[in-house]
């Protein structure tokens, strides 16, 4: 049961193989927010989202996706169960919280992978989404997966011919199934390498912003196993959305959804082309391009946070 006067709550929900840890903040009878992270296979952290919108106005809803953070199995306790960590499934995971905490419709936000999981979620279920604000806006298309993986490397060629030797594929095979396919191996010491290099790799192209740093994302060897891992289970499937699924081809179906693409003009791993492109035919969007980061950064996150309160304000 959830306390309703109670400004913060936290908890786990049963889905099919699988418990989803949430997190509330603020006021539960305000206008609910969804934050979705990054990734695939990051977490809620620290919690930084949670100051993002005023506490007596939103009630902020975070959670961490099937498979990482504190839900349980963690991907790489549960390989077998890898097949049915998908977006649709993601999809469903959202509802059941959503569900459980008796939300009707939300407001929901993500960054960067996030925001592809964001838009998926509204094409599935438009009808309990009041807006949308993203920040590092991907789509997880084919092409994106191969820019991040293969063509950024003339950007970066040391870092990049580290990656792809350190890759292992065989031959004619895409380095990101590679990666994925020793990741979710038997060979767990090998897993171990790959993930390493992931790392590095990851580390590498987030950004060409003077705030950015390269340097290792992950010190822990199990979140940086759940990252790589589940990052190339994703984009080695093209984020699970083909068939008719893929997001750029249905945006338009958002029309008359208020949503807010926030990017920065110094993301390189993922160019503004992407947004730039949803914009175009999802009319009631709106396209916001900070011209001094990269990936994210302070400015994206206040107007995230401007973005939500427009979004509330015409409820």
């Amino acid at each position: 049961m959830i306390d309703q006067r109670a400004a913060t709550n936290s908890g786990w929900v049963d889905v099919p193989r699988a418990k989803i840890y949430w997190e509330a903040t603020g006021n539960p009878k305000g206008v609910p927010v969804l934050y979705l992270h990054g990734g695939p296979g990051g977490s809620l952290g620290k919690g930084g989202y949670r100051t993002r919108h005023d506490s007596s106005r939103f009630w902020t809803v975070g959670l961490d996706q099937r498979g990482c953070g504190k839900s349980t199995p963690l991907a790489q306790d549960d390989l077998e169960g890898l097949a049915q960590n998908t977006t649709q499934a993601l999809i469903d995971d959202l509802e059941a919280v959503r569900e459980h905490l008796g939300i009707p419709k939300w407001i929901v936000t993500g960054v960067s992978w996030g925001s592809t999981l964001a838009l998926a979620y509204a094409l599935k279920h438009p009808d309990r989404v009041h807006g949308i604000a993203l920040v590092a806006v991907t789509t997880t298309s084919r092409d994106e997966v191969q820019w991040i993986t293969e063509d950024v490397g003339r950007i970066f060629p040391e870092a990049w011919k580290d990656f792809s030797d350190s890759a292992r594929a065989n031959p004619g095979e895409r380095l990101v199934n590679a990666y994925a396919r020793r990741l979710s191996g038997e060979d767990r010491d090998d897993a171990r390498q790959a993930a390493l290099a992931w790392d590095r790799w990851e580390s590498t192209h987030i950004a060409l912003d003077p705030l950015w740093q390269p340097g290792a994302m992950f010190d822990d060897e199990r979140e940086r196993m759940t990252f790589a891992l589940l990052v190339t289970h994703y984009w080695s499937n093209d984020g699970f959305l083909t068939g008719g699924q893929e997001i750029l081809s249905r945006i338009q179906e958002l029309d008359g959804i208020p949503g807010y693409l926030i990017h920065g003009r110094r993301d390189i791993s993922g160019p503004v082309v992407t947004p730039w492109t949803l914009h175009r035919r999802w009319k009631s969007s709106h396209l916001i391009v900070v011209e001094d980061e990269g990936h994210g950064g302070p400015k994206s996150m206040q107007a995230l946070s401007r973005a939500v309160e427009e979004i509330a304000a015409e409820l």
